[in-house]
């Protein structure tokens, strides 16, 4: 199993909406490295849900349900899209600060390459995310 992030604003489709909607395409990617990432995805792989410009925290953990298909936004063959899952709402949202001051996190995509919708998180950045999320700010 892989582990993923992806971002989205609270005004856009925040995490509330998106429990609400019990699923989700994770449609409208235009980047071609956050696209890749999305062809990478396999059922079962977990993703943490990100809200991004506002609030700026890990707020929930997701699943894919749906393998990359085409992206029903456009007619263009290049760009896919996602089925996921909310799973579960991180008890304690971790935050973007806790993030830049955990030393096990510093490599994490989300501070290298920030402006990525989509990325990879690996399975030491995962679990670290987790514990801080268990102990709370």
């Amino acid at each position: 199993m892989a582990y993923w992030l992806v971002k989205s604003e609270p005004s856009v489709y925040s995490w509330e909406q998106f429990q609400k909607d019990g699923k989700t395409s994770w449609e409208g990617v235009r980047n071609y490295a956050a696209r890749n990432h999305l062809k990478a995805m396999k059922k079962g792989d977990e993703v943490f849900y990100y809200h991004s410009n506002e609030g700026l925290s890990i707020v929930g953990i997701a699943k894919v349900v749906k393998e990359a298909y085409q992206d029903p936004t456009t007619s263009e063959d290049a760009w896919v899209t996602v089925d996921l899952k909310p799973i579960k709402s991180l008890k304690n949202p971790v935050s973007m600060k806790q993030i830049k001051n955990d030393k096990r996190l510093q490599e994490m995509a989300l501070l290298r390459i920030s402006r990525l919708s989509v990325q990879p998180v690996t399975e030491t950045e995962w679990k670290a995310v987790l514990e801080l999320a268990k102990a709370g700010s």
